[in-house]
């Protein structure tokens, strides 16, 4: 069984919510709150938004132009299919699939990259000490 492990303030990443919403009642506007409130750098990608609570959101994941520690994905297939090239080229450490997100086809090309792929629940990983 692995073990929880606590990251400190500066082990906090910087993370792109693929799929941000301004609705408090969806799990990438939960995820995106829980992710500030431990510290961690977010990074928020809508096409159609401009700002959640104040930030910024870009439009989509080639104007991101800082590194990316983890991507997470609140999207589903028929929309993280065609972001494959921007994905890998973005050079994230890791890409969760949330649940509703999962894509063989973009998980191993993902890993064919040397990027690691999960499959979890980012709000649940956070909850827990697992991310």
């Amino acid at each position: 069984m692995p073990s929880l492990r606590i990251r400190t303030m500066s082990e906090t990443e910087t993370v792109v919510v693929l799929g941000a919403s301004d609705r408090p009642e969806r799990y990438s506007y939960r995820a995106l709150r829980e992710l500030r409130a431990q510290g961690h750098r977010v990074v928020p990608v809508h096409p159609r938004l401009q700002e959640i609570e104040g930030s910024p959101v870009l439009p989509d994941l080639a104007s991101i132009d800082v590194p990316v520690d983890t991507v997470t994905l609140y999207v589903n297939p028929a929309i993280s299919a065609p972001l494959e090239a921007d994905l890998i080229a973005l050079r994230p450490r890791r890409v969760i699939f949330n649940p509703g997100t999962e894509s063989d086809a973009l998980m191993e090309a993902l890993k064919k990259r040397g990027i690691e792929v999960e499959e979890a629940c980012t709000l649940v990983m956070l909850a827990t000490g697992q991310y």
